[in-house]
C-alpha cells in the first residue's frame, strides 16, 4: 500500500489539476481562428441537425455537447459511434451536420462510418486533439482542442483533454445561440419545467381559479354570507361584485380579524360596507410572474382576475403560485 497522502499534499495535487486544465481552457483562445467561424457557420447552414458523436469518455462529453446545443436553439443529438455501425447511421440524412470528437482522431468506430456519412452528403465538423489525425483532415471543418498535457499524474486518464473539448463545445454552443437571435423565452421554451421556463411561460390564466371556483358575492349579502363564500371556496378572500360581475372589492381574512375588532355583527353587517374598494387586480394574459411581484410589492395574500372591462375572471393566492414552484 502506498504511504497516504498528507492534507497539504493533497490540496496541492488538487490546485495541480486546475491549474493544468484551466491553462489548456485558456490556451484554446488562440485557436480562436477562421476554423472557428467556418464551424459557426457550417452550423448554421446545416438543415437539419447537428448529430454528435464520441466514443469512451469523449462519448460522455459528445452527450453534453449535444444536449447544450439543442437547449440553445441548435437542434442536436448524440449518436453512440459503436451502434452507428449496426444500424444506427440511419439517423444520419444528407441535411445534418456530424459533429465528431476524439482526442486521437484516430478512433475506430467514427473512422469506420466516415465513408457512409460522406457518400449521403453529410458534412462533417471533427474536434480532434490532432490536426494531422485523419479525422481532421477528412473533415470539412476542424477544431483544435489539443492540450500540453493531462491533469491525471500518469498523463493518461483524459482530464485536461476534455476539460478543453467541453469548453469549446460551450463556446461553439454560445456563438450560434447568439448568432440566431436566440433569447431568454426561447430558452424556456425548451425548458418548460424549470424555474426560468415558469417564470417566462406560465401566465396568470394557467395558476388561476375559475368558473365555480371564483370566491364571489353581491353587494348587497351580509358579512356572514361572505365568510360562508370564503370557507367554501377556500383562499382566504372573497370578491364582491355589481350585477354585472364587475369587481367592487375585496374582502380577505385579515379584513375580518379587523372587523371583528370593532365589534361588528356579522349577520346584519353589509359586505359593501367593510370591504376594500381599491383592491389590485391582474390580467388574466400577464405571467404568473407579475404577479408574485404584485402581491410581494404590496404585502398581500391574494388577487383577483380581471379582464379589461373590470369584470371579474379569476383569483389566485400566494399558495397557487407556491405550488407551481415560482417561490
Amino acid at each position: 500500500m502506498p504511504d497516504t497522502l498528507t492534507d497539504d499534499e493533497l490540496l496541492a495535487l488538487a490546485a495541480e489539476v486546475l491549474d493544468i486544465e484551466s491553462r489548456a481552457v485558456k490556451n484554446l483562445k488562440s485557436r480562436l481562428n477562421d476554423d472557428f467561424v467556418a464551424a459557426c457557420r457550417l452550423c448554421m447552414e446545416t438543415t437539419g441537425r447537428v448529430v454528435v458523436t464520441g466514443m469512451g469518455k469523449s462519448g460522455h462529453v459528445s452527450n453534453k455537447i449535444a444536449a447544450t446545443l439543442a437547449s440553445t436553439g441548435t437542434p442536436a443529438f448524440f449518436m453512440h459511434p459503436a451502434e452507428a455501425s449496426h444500424g444506427d447511421v440511419g439517423m444520419i440524412t444528407k441535411h445534418d451536420l456530424l459533429l465528431a470528437i476524439s482526442h486521437s482522431g484516430e478512433t475506430e468506430e467514427i473512422i469506420t462510418i466516415l465513408p457512409v456519412v460522406k457518400r449521403m452528403g453529410a458534412k462533417l465538423l471533427a474536434m480532434t486533439g490532432n490536426p494531422n489525425s485523419t479525422m481532421a483532415k477528412t473533415a470539412d471543418v476542424h477544431l483544435d482542442v489539443s492540450v500540453a498535457e493531462e491533469a491525471c499524474p500518469l498523463n493518461l486518464a483524459p482530464t485536461a483533454s476534455t476539460t478543453a473539448t467541453l469548453a469549446m463545445g460551450d463556446a461553439l454552443a454560445v456563438a450560434l445561440l447568439k448568432n440566431r437571435g436566440f433569447t431568454a423565452e426561447d430558452f424556456a421554451r425548451s425548458h418548460p419545467s424549470g424555474n426560468l421556463g415558469k417564470r417566462l411561460l406560465l401566465r396568470v390564466a394557467d395558476v388561476m381559479h375559475s368558473g365555480d371556483r371564483i370566491p364571489a358575492v353581491s353587494a348587497d349579502l351580509t358579512l356572514r354570507d361572505a365568510l360562508l363564500e370564503m370557507t367554501d371556496k377556500g383562499l382566504g378572500m372573497t370578491a364582491i361584485v355589481d350585477a354585472k360581475n364587475k369587481v367592487m372589492g375585496i374582502y380577505t381574512d385579515g379584513d375580518l380579524r379587523r372587523t371583528l375588532d370593532t365589534g361588528a355583527d356579522v349577520r346584519s353587517t353589509a359586505i359593501r360596507d367593510v370591504m376594500h374598494t381599491n383592491c389590485k387586480t391582474i390580467s388574466p394574459d400577464l405571467l404568473a410572474a407579475e404577479a408574485l411581484h404584485l402581491l410581494e410589492e404590496y404585502k398581500i395574500t391574494s388577487l383577483l382576475v380581471v379582464d379589461e372591462s373590470n369584470t371579474l375572471v379569476g383569483a389566485l393566492n400566494i399558495h397557487d403560485l407556491f405550488r407551481e414552484g415560482l417561490m
